[in-house]
């Protein structure tokens, strides 16, 4: 493996950086990123070897886009024009439809690889990097047949030799169930957040009370708002239809409790505990 390019040099990219570096010490890695601040660190953290533009694409093996995904919409096809017929691109977004949608007919689309890894931490930037971020953990990926088969051959090897399990899906079914189980947990984070900081106005000791449990609640709103936001827009439908039900749940338990019906709330948390051995089926 020879000159691996990174667009967007933090946590998801300088990452993938990290572990490609590992397994192929011969490999060069070339950042590409906005911020030349940003650019500076990965640079000082041996995170990336040397800074790029899009003019040096053509003489990339693999392109990992590690950007916000309404970027990425702008990006991508910027990419696709500027590499060689045996590059492989992919980009790691939460979400896949509009990015799919948008390359659809590029010259190019062979390419290209939709991809989402399940891998992440509530930090940013070149210093949150780290090795081993995606051992085992799964990658989404959607329109495989749209690849050509020897660059996807190429990304999937990769993959393995950095211990990721792989999923097949579709771009429209990905955005659905990622909704549910990682769109809607950020968006509960940011509101509990919200609704504590709100009320630690007037109780200046309402922090002093938070134990662990509010803290691993809470993690997620630590998370950079310049990349949920984005994914908000484009999964906007998605979104809206599990904070329906959400929001209709919240209802019901505090129905419950206005009636005093403290079996049921018992019954519904008790049912809920289910929930245990599907996280560790998943692990």
């Amino acid at each position: 493996m020879n000159n691996i390019f990174i667009i967007g040099v933090g946590l998801i990219g300088g990452s993938f950086a990290l572990d490609i570096k590992a397994l192929h010490p011969e490999c060069k890695v070339f950042g590409i990123d906005t911020t030349e601040a940003h650019l500076e660190e990965a640079l000082q953290l041996g995170v990336i070897d040397e800074k790029a533009n899009f003019e040096d694409l053509n003489k990339a093996e693999i392109v990992i886009i590690a950007i916000p995904v309404d970027a990425t919409l702008e990006v991508l096809p910027k990419v696709l024009d500027h590499i060689s017929d045996d590059t492989i691109v992919f980009d790691v977004g939460s979400t896949k439809e509009d990015i799919c949608e948008k390359v659809r007919n590029h010259p190019k689309r062979r390419n290209y690889l939709a991809v989402h890894p399940i891998a992440g931490t509530e930090h940013s930037g070149p210093k949150a990097a780290i090795h081993g971020l995606y051992k085992n953990k799964t990658n989404i990926i959607c329109e495989v047949e749209e690849t050509a088969f020897k660059l996807q051959e190429k990304a999937l090897k990769l993959f393995s030799d950095l211990g990721m399990r792989i999923r097949y899906m579709n771009p429209k079914a990905h955005d659905k169930h990622i909704a549910y189980v990682s769109h809607l947990s950020h968006i509960s984070a940011f509101m509990l957040g919200k609704t504590v900081i709100d009320k630690e106005r007037n109780e200046r000791d309402i922090f002093d009370m938070a134990g662990s449990g509010f803290a691993s609640t809470v993690r997620l709103a630590k998370s950079s708002p310049a990349m949920w936001t984005p994914i908000f827009k484009q999964n906007k439908a998605n979104v809206i239809e599990t904070l329906d039900e959400y929001i209709d749940n919240l209802k019901h338990f505090k129905q419950l409790m206005e009636d005093n019906d403290f079996e049921a709330v018992y019954n519904e948390m008790e049912k809920t505990n289910h929930i245990k051995d599907i996280l560790n089926g998943i692990q």
